[in-house]
C-alpha cells in the first residue's frame, strides 16, 4: 500500500533575505505540513524570526518562492495572506474590552454584532477564559493576556498561525502551563502552527517537528526525539541539551551525560571523580579522564539516592 505524504500548507523554496551585507536567510528550503506544529529553533541571529516574518508578509524575499496552500504569496502583503501572527508583546487594544479585542478582526470583515459576539465567546471558551470578556486587558495577568491574543489570532480561522516567541515574557510556571495548553488548542482546532523560539525545551515539548537553524540555514529538521537522540551536526549536538565530546584515536565521540555510566571497577576508561551535585531528581558528576578530558555524567536518583552520590571526590572510577 502506497504511503501518501501529508500536503504542505507552507512551502519555502530557495528563500534568501539580505539586510545590507548580512544574509539573514540563506537559500532556505522548508515544507510545513498541513495541521502540524513546527518550531523554528535556534540562537539569536540564526534567521528564525526573519523566516517567520517572510511567511507572514512583513518582509519580502530577495530570492526564492513562498507558497501557502500552493499559491505563491511572496509578493502579497500580509493582510492578503491566510495567516495570523501572535507576538510576545500581546498587541492588545487597551481601550477595548477583552471580548471586543477578540472580535476586532470579525468587525473589520463586516460580520454582525451578534455573530461577532458568539464567535468571540467561543474562542474565549477555547482558551479557558470564558468569564473575562467584559474586562480590559490591563486587568488580566500576562498569561491571560497571551491567551486573549491567541484567541484573537484564531478567531478568523487562519490557514496557518505564526507565533513569534509568544511565551518569552512569562514566568517559568505560566510558560509551562501555556505550553500544554497551546499544544492542546493546536490539536483541537487543527490549524498549522509555525512557532519561533530559542528555548529548546519548549520546542522539544510541543512540536511535531523541529527545524534547528544556524547562520540562516536549517541544520536539521526532524521529530523532537530524533533531533535529541541523533543530532546531524556538531552544532545541533551542542545546542540541543548537553553533550560530552570525547576525543579518541578513532575520532570525536559525542555522548549525552545521561548515557554515561560510572562504576568503581570493571572495563572502561579510567577517571577520577572531580565533584558531584544533586539537582532535584537527578545527580550530576564531573569526572576527569586519565588523558585530562572532563566528562559530565547525569543519573536519576533511585529511591533515597544513587550510586554516584555515594562516590567521593578524588575517588578512582571507570567510565563506560
Amino acid at each position: 500500500m502506497a504511503v501518501v505524504a501529508a500536503r504542505a500548507d507552507v512551502e519555502l523554496r530557495g528563500v534568501t533575505k539580505r539586510f545590507g551585507s548580512v544574509i539573514a536567510v540563506d537559500g532556505l528550503d522548508l515544507d510545513v505540513r498541513q495541521g502540524e506544529f513546527l518550531s523554528l529553533l535556534g540562537p539569536s541571529g540564526c534567521g528564525k524570526t526573519t523566516t517567520l516574518r517572510l511567511i507572514a508578509g512583513f518582509e519580502r524575499p530577495d530570492e526564492g518562492e513562498i507558497r501557502i496552500e500552493g499559491a505563491d504569496v511572496a509578493r502579497l502583503p500580509a493582510y492578503r495572506r491566510p495567516v495570523n501572527t501572535v507576538f510576545q508583546s500581546y498587541a492588545l487594544f487597551p481601550h477595548l474590552s477583552v471580548l471586543d479585542n477578540v472580535a476586532y478582526g470579525l468587525k473589520q470583515r463586516g460580520l454582525g454584532r451578534r455573530e461577532r459576539r458568539a464567535r468571540a465567546e467561543q474562542l474565549l471558551e477555547l482558551v479557558r477564559l470564558p468569564q473575562v470578556g467584559g474586562r480590559k486587558p490591563k486587568e488580566l495577568s500576562g498569561g491571560q493576556q497571551q491567551r486573549v491574543a491567541l484567541a484573537r489570532a484564531l478567531v478568523l480561522s487562519p490557514r496557518v498561525l505564526l507565533l513569534d516567541e509568544p511565551l518569552g515574557a512569562l514566568d517559568l510556571r505560566v510558560r509551562k502551563e501555556l505550553q500544554i495548553e497551546l499544544k492542546t488548542i493546536q490539536r483541537d482546532v487543527g490549524i498549522t502552527f509555525v512557532y519561533v523560539t530559542h528555548d529548546q525545551e519548549e520546542a522539544l515539548a510541543m512540536s511535531d517537528r523541529v527545524a534547528v537553524m544556524h547562520g540562516g540555514r536549517i541544520e536539521q529538521l526532524g521529530e523532537p526525539q530524533e533531533i535529541y537522540d541523533a543530532p546531524a551536526t556538531r552544532f545541533v549536538a551542542e545546542f540541543i541539551g548537553e553533550t560530552n565530546f570525547i576525543e579518541t584515536r578513532a575520532g570525536t565521540v559525542a555522548i549525552r551525560p545521561e548515557r554515561v555510566r560510572l562504576r568503581r571497577g570493571g572495563e572502561g576508561l579510567g577517571a577520577e571523580l572531580v565533584t558531584t551535585m544533586v539537582v532535584g531528581p537527578a545527580v550530576q558528576a564531573v569526572v576527569r579522564l586519565d588523558d585530562g578530558q572532563e566528562v559530565l555524567v547525569r543519573e536519576q536518583r533511585a529511591g533515597k539516592g544513587s550510586e554516584v552520590e555515594e562516590l567521593a571526590a578524588g575517588e578512582r572510577v571507570v567510565v563506560g
